[in-house]
């Protein structure tokens, strides 16, 4: 999964795409499940399902963003961002069961083949594994900038399911092609092959949303370029401790250095604001930084 910087501005551009993706979703699906029906394709009905779970994983990272957004209260002084993490866990479940499906029913179909006789696929099923393709490749590469540009981590997430609908149709393109070959066993092997792509996105998202529930470091680039910001600060003569967690879509920050130890009280605060200022300013996607002085052993 991609690291992106969170951008608290950008929530507005996030829904903006997420319905956007909705009714493209929609429409695709639709388009999918026409064409698999009259083009007797079972690949294409399955990637059609595929399409339309996009549809409710897209509605499960709009709640998801609603609820992470929200102000810090009573009963939750840290605020919600984990919200967004327990909307992406909910969201592997429901890609999980989309992909098991569809693959207990390609094999279903495989064991069938010597009883019953598998029908080719149409051209027109063909057609539409083609133009999936194009689309969905198309929306990767959209909401993949957007999820840049407004720092959402849910919408990269949303973004990398767009491309494994792609990689699944490009699965419905091979089965069709094949079947119409001669090989109409590949149609229900290539629902197969959806299926791991299904299940390979919801692993992904589910990994990713433990480790973030769980206190997970931040990248070691990224602490890298927080160390490097420490250091450069005025008054920081050493970095003695650096430690991030993973807080939703945020981050947290703690950070020990050493200072002069002859310094004033007043003075080394000032020290601590400048290293704390530097880092929220540098970093959006940090909630807050703890800073901790220690004076400087000569």
């Amino acid at each position: 999964m991609e690291q992106v910087k969170t951008n608290q501005g950008g929530f507005a551009q996030a829904i903006k795409v997420s319905r956007q993706s909705i009714v493209v979703n929609l429409l695709l699906s639709l388009g999918k499940l026409a064409a698999g029906i009259l083009g007797r394709s079972a690949a294409m009905v399955s990637d059609a399902v595929h399409s339309a779970s996009d549809v409710f994983s897209t509605l499960i990272v709009m709640v998801g963003l609603r609820l992470a957004r929200q102000a810090e209260d009573r009963d939750h002084e840290y605020g919600h961002e984990r919200l967004e993490c327990v909307a992406a866990l909910l969201l592997a479940a429901v890609l999980a069961v989309t992909g098991g499906g569809i693959g207990i029913s390609g094999v279903r179909s495989i064991l069938a083949l010597n009883s019953v006789s598998l029908a080719v696929p149409g051209l027109m099923a063909l057609w539409a594994a083609v133009i999936s393709i194009a689309v969905k490749e198309g929306m990767y590469w959209y909401t993949r900038r957007a999820a840049k540009q407004c720092g959402s981590a849910a919408l990269m997430a949303d973004a990398w399911h767009h491309r494994s609908d792609a990689l699944s149709s490009v699965g419905s393109l091979i089965g069709i092609a094949g079947a119409r070959l001669g090989f109409p066993v590949l149609d229900p092997v290539a629902s197969l092959v959806i299926c791991v792509f299904i299940l390979k996105a919801a692993v992904g998202i589910f990994r990713d949303a433990v480790g973030k529930l769980t206190d997970h470091a931040a990248a070691p680039g990224l602490e890298q370029e927080m160390a490097d910001v420490i250091l450069r600060q005025q008054g920081v003569q050493r970095l003695d401790l650096l430690k991030t967690r993973q807080f939703g879509s945020r981050i947290y920050v703690d950070v020990e250095f050493s200072s002069d130890g002859d310094l004033s009280l007043v003075e080394a605060h000032a020290i601590a604001h400048r290293v704390h200022d530097s880092i929220e300013r540098e970093f959006p996607s940090v909630k807050h930084c703890m800073v901790h002085v220690n004076p400087m052993e000569t």
